[in-house]
């Protein structure tokens, strides 16, 4: 088996040519990346629902818009909570309840108590299921041209503007990607 080079805290843009609805405009951060497949959460897909209605505790911590996220089309009654904790990047002691992904962005313990982290926390999102590749599967999309693979920045997970999302992930990269963030949402009106 061929080495995966692991993509664990990148940004998986879908392309134009990405046909899944699932992933339409989808912008993915990738939690979890290695030969045995990858785990990730959609950034740009928040749902009617308050995060008060499913977890009480974790409401007043959550950031605007306070709803939870659709993650993925997997395990849609499973909750992850994804947490930017200032200064997290740096080599300092990962406060109890959450692990660390990448740099300043991390997972959170939804079972531990909210108070354990309330004062460590910028920014908290909580997903409802995640996106799931098994083992290959994700190198195989990205050799199909499905996904383009970009640096994540800690606010990206808690953009206060998910549906812009996609097009600002785009819009910062300095190459030919940029141009990309002005594709229109329906060509055929072109």
């Amino acid at each position: 088996m061929t080495e995966v080079s692991s993509l664990t805290g990148r940004l998986l843009v879908a392309t134009p040519a990405l046909a899944d609805p699932n992933f339409d405009r989808a912008v993915v951060l990738l939690l979890d990346h290695d030969e045995e497949g990858s785990l990730g959460v959609v950034l740009n897909r928040p749902t009617p629902v308050d995060v008060g209605d499913i977890l009480a505790g974790w409401a007043e911590l959550a950031v605007e818009p306070g709803v939870v996220f659709q993650g993925g089309p997997v395990s849609l009654d499973s909750a992850l909570g994804v947490a930017v904790i200032p200064g997290g990047s740096s080599g300092e002691r990962a406060p109890l309840g959450w692990r660390r992904v990448h740099g300043a962005i991390g997972l959170v313990d939804l079972e531990a108590p909210p108070e354990l982290l309330a004062s460590a926390l910028g920014s908290l999102r909580i997903f409802a299921g995640y996106a799931g590749w098994g083992p290959g599967q994700l190198e195989d999309e990205l050799g199909d041209g499905a996904w383009y693979v970009v640096e994540s920045e800690p606010g990206d997970v808690s953009s206060p503007s998910p549906e812009r999302l996609w097009r600002e992930v785009l819009r910062r990269q300095r190459s030919e990607l940029a141009m990309v963030a002005t594709y229109p949402d329906d060509p055929s009106l072109n």
